[in-house]
């Protein structure tokens, strides 16, 4: 009796849809971090700082990295509409530099800073989530 392995449908809909979802969420979470860096450059008087805090820098110069970030992680994210296997891995790359650089920034803009650390982490997760021969077969 020979025994058959039945293989499970490839959802290209979910595959292409995760990509999706990641680089839309790339997308608003570069353009929250490109208007972080704004803020803190054009007018560094909004951000509240903190004594004692381990990480103490300089507020436009953070700023200056802020919007760096942002509009590489903006620029990535365009790039995951194609479905391209290098641009997930350079979107998670920079979903990861956004979590440290909002990590680092948390005493400064503490919501802001956890909203987008969570952004992140979903864009992550629908990056990982995907396995390349569905986006391979599906799309393109």
């Amino acid at each position: 009796m020979a025994h058959t392995v039945r293989q499970r449908p490839v959802d290209y809909g979910l595959a292409a849809g995760l990509t999706v979802f990641a680089g839309v969420m790339l997308l608003i979470a570069g353009v929250l971090d490109l208007l972080r860096g704004v803020m803190a450059i054009v007018n560094d008087d909004v951000i509240v700082t903190t004594p004692n805090y381990t990480f103490q820098f300089d507020t436009e110069g953070w700023g200056w990295v802020h919007l760096f970030v942002g509009a590489v992680a903006v620029i990535v994210s365009l790039g995951l509409f194609r479905a391209n296997m290098a641009a997930r891995v350079a979107g998670v790359v920079m979903a990861a530099l956004v979590i440290i650089s909002s990590f680092l920034s948390l005493p400064y803009y503490p919501v802001w800073s956890v909203v987008l650390i969570a952004m992140c982490g979903f864009v992550i997760w629908g990056l990982c989530n995907v396995r390349g021969e569905d986006v391979a077969r599906g799309g393109d």
